[in-house]
Formats: structure tokens, sequence, C-alpha cells
């Protein structure tokens, strides 16, 4: 197993240009363990996107279409 020995202060920019380095192998493997830990969705954004959706249902044309609005941006 290869190490990595870090001594230095990093900012997020160099630490994204030190990930690039890696093989493809290793930069899944630093994927796979950020997405891997448990991750808790609060309350209150579940409550948000339920909203969203039973509004969506109720009147579906306030909804936009992607590729319309993807071109004003």
């Amino acid at each position: 197993m290869e190490t990595i020995k870090l001594n230095i202060d990093l900012n997020i920019n160099q630490l994204i240009e030190a990930v690039k380095q890696l093989s493809p192998k290793d930069r899944l493997r630093i994927n796979d363990a950020i997405w891997s830990d448990d991750m808790t969705i609060p309350v209150e954004h579940q409550k948000i996107v339920l909203e969203r959706i039973a509004k969506a249902k109720i009147n579906p044309k306030r909804l936009l279409d992607w590729e319309e609005v993807s071109e004003t941006l």
C-alpha cells in the first residue's frame, strides 16, 4: 500500500491539485471514502423537498423545462 506523508498546510485548491496527481484508482478510493460517510439530510431540508413535490403535483405547469431555462443562463 502506498503511503503519503504530508506535514504542510494546504488550502482547498492545493488539496484538489494534489488529489489530481493521484492515480485514477486512488482518486476513486478518495471519492468513495468521502461519499460513503453517513450523510444525514436535515429534517428541515426534507420538508422543503416534500413541499415542492406536493406543489408540483398540484400545479405541474409551475415547473420549468431545463432545456429552456439553461438557454437563458
